[in-house]
């Protein structure tokens, strides 16, 4: 088996204006070309070189109409990783990355768009959540659960944190130190929603609880937005304006009834990925020790940590000791994450943020860069019934 291994690499990142949840100054349609074009020109490419399209979390930017309107003479492929919300947040680079392999494209735009002021939430209705299938159908459990009042994912996702902070031990001073770090990396980053915005020990332990035991900041923010990132095989990359980054792995899992619905899949203490991670790292030829910074999804603080223990950054031993905010800022702390702000702070597409901070990471352009960065893992989902991850490395690493 060849996997993924270097295969292709990142030349390419662009991304649209960052606005928060239905202050867009332009259709989705129009800013998901707007990022297309900021990543054909950063690759040093032109629109003709592209001739394939993946995204996912169901994107209603469908390839053949972007290829219309940006006319590029010969689309190739056009596919999209199953799975709504950010789950597939890594999936779709995979998918990319195995159809250069293959030789079914050259040049691959992956992306994402949401702008939910114009769609509603994930287009499930305009300003709504909860009329559609994932809140009263299978993903939430449907009648096992509406009845009882289950109805937002902040709902769903504080049984976790419950399960995760009574059984698992682990201490809200962990998730107090995910949200602050996020905060505290936007202050750096003019592009960034909560660009202004700081966030103290005490501004985080007094605000609202959204859903016991999940306060304020434990959720993340949403935003109107899109960005984009173009892949080229590894030996065309070397031609290209930028270094490469490779794509060392970049995979998709769903664990044992991970879809069953009404919070009763078997393995609850995980964030989906901890049967996904070892194959990552073993076709990535890395260890987690190997890892200089992480792009960690980050949907709810919760699901930050059980993303960082399955992915082998913290275990539930020592999560006290690791995530602490020092541990988790750059330039200096022991794991850097979200270095970008993150969707907590930076801006929520679903995670496709993520990935161009990763990218930024390995280039050495990032805001707040961490010294000597040569591989960062980014993570989609987590707590999603299917999660997906990605590990990038700079030229040092193949």
């Amino acid at each position: 088996m060849l996997g993924l291994r270097a295969r292709s690499a990142v030349v390419g990142i662009g991304e649209s204006e960052y606005a928060r949840h239905g202050q867009a100054s332009a259709s989705e349609f129009e800013l998901t070309l707007r990022a297309i074009l900021a990543s054909v020109e950063d690759a040093g490419l032109t629109v003709d070189d592209v001739d394939g399209f993946v995204s996912y979390g169901d994107d209603k930017n469908e390839p053949i109409r972007l290829a219309s309107a940006l006319g590029i003479p010969e689309l190739k492929l056009a596919a999209c990783q199953w799975g709504g919300g950010g789950g597939g947040s890594a999936g779709h680079i995979a998918l990319a990355a195995a159809g250069i392999a293959a030789g079914l494209a050259d040049c691959v735009v992956v992306f994402k768009a949401s702008v939910q002021g114009q769609h509603g939430r994930l287009g499930l209705g305009r300003g709504s959540y909860g009329a559609g299938e994932e809140s009263v159908g299978y993903n939430l459990g449907g009648a096992a659960s509406a009845p009882y009042g289950l109805f937002s994912p902040p709902q769903k996702y504080a049984l976790r944190a419950t399960r995760m902070m009574e059984v698992g031990g682990v201490p809200r001073s962990a998730m107090r130190a995910v949200a602050r770090a996020a905060y505290h990396h936007a202050r750096n980053n003019p592009n960034a929603v909560f660009a202004s915005k700081s966030l103290s020990d005490a501004e985080y332990d007094e605000s609202r609880w959204i859903a016991e035991p999940l306060h304020l900041y434990d959720c993340c923010q949403e935003s109107d937005a899109a960005a984009a990132m173009i892949l080229v095989a590894a030996d065309r990359a070397r031609q290209l304006r930028h270094d490469p980054v490779y794509v060392l792995a970049a995979g998709q899992g769903g664990e044992f009834r991970a879809g069953a619905g009404a919070e009763n899949m078997a393995h609850y203490d995980t964030g989906g990925a901890s049967l996904l991670a070892p194959r990552l790292y073993s076709e990535a030829g890395v260890r987690p020790a190997d890892v200089n910074v992480a792009q960690i999804y980050d949907n709810f603080t919760v699901g930050v940590i059980l993303s960082m223990i399955d992915h082998g950054l913290c275990t539930y031993e020592n999560v006290s000791e690791v995530v602490s905010f020092d541990n988790l800022i750059a330039p200096n702390g022991a794991m850097p994450i979200n270095t970008s702000g993150g969707n907590f702070a930076e801006v929520y597409i679903l995670g496709m943020s993520l990935h161009l901070e990763a990218v930024r990471q390995l280039r050495g352009s990032a805001r707040n860069q961490v010294p000597g960065a040569e591989i960062c893992l980014s993570t989609g989902g987590p707590m999603t019934a299917l999660t997906s991850s990605a590990i990038f490395g700079s030229s040092n690493t193949v």
